[in-house]
């Protein structure tokens, strides 16, 4: 016979970026920011990420496109690789995206893409921590703590034996 579960998540709303602490909000500018620096000439969507690091360090990545599609890199995980490379042993305790496009409507923020889930979660496993995500727009920001929240079944991979 099947067992049928409910998953469910918190998250948070905040209507105006005045809402959030101070921290929170300069890592959403800088988001915001960065955004502006992406090199996206075939979708024209711009997105930044802000990464807050457990000393205080903000490290910022855009996303990098490329004509052969598969080779360019989402925002999340230039921000991601370039802390792990620059500062190793630093864990990450928050990270804030944000997207612009002058050909989408993007009232409502956009969320990581799976492999930046993916990558997250594995920084939160190294690191063992929860890492709070801010997604953000010009009209609201969406917040979860912890990467389970939007990535539940995770790959993980097995103990060693």
């Amino acid at each position: 016979m099947s067992q049928k579960q409910i998953i469910s998540i918190e998250l948070e709303t905040v209507a105006d970026i005045s809402d959030l602490s101070s921290e929170e909000k300069n890592l959403v500018l800088a988001a915001k920011d960065v955004a502006t620096r992406a090199y996206a000439p075939y979708s024209h969507f711009n997105v930044g990420a802000a990464l807050l690091l457990s000393d205080g360090t903000i490290v910022t990545g855009s996303n990098q496109e490329n004509a052969a599609y598969p080779s360019g890199l989402c925002a999340e995980r230039v921000a991601m690789f370039s802390a792990g490379a620059a500062f190793p042993g630093k864990s990450f305790t928050k990270i804030a995206v944000y997207a612009h496009s002058a050909k989408l409507d993007l009232s409502t923020p956009v969320t990581p893409c799976g492999a930046c889930r993916q990558v997250m979660a594995e920084y939160e496993d190294i690191h063992q921590n929860a890492i709070r995500v801010l997604m953000a727009s010009d009209e609201k920001i969406m917040a979860v703590n912890g990467i389970n929240a939007l990535l539940p079944f995770r790959f993980k991979m097995p103990p060693k034996k």
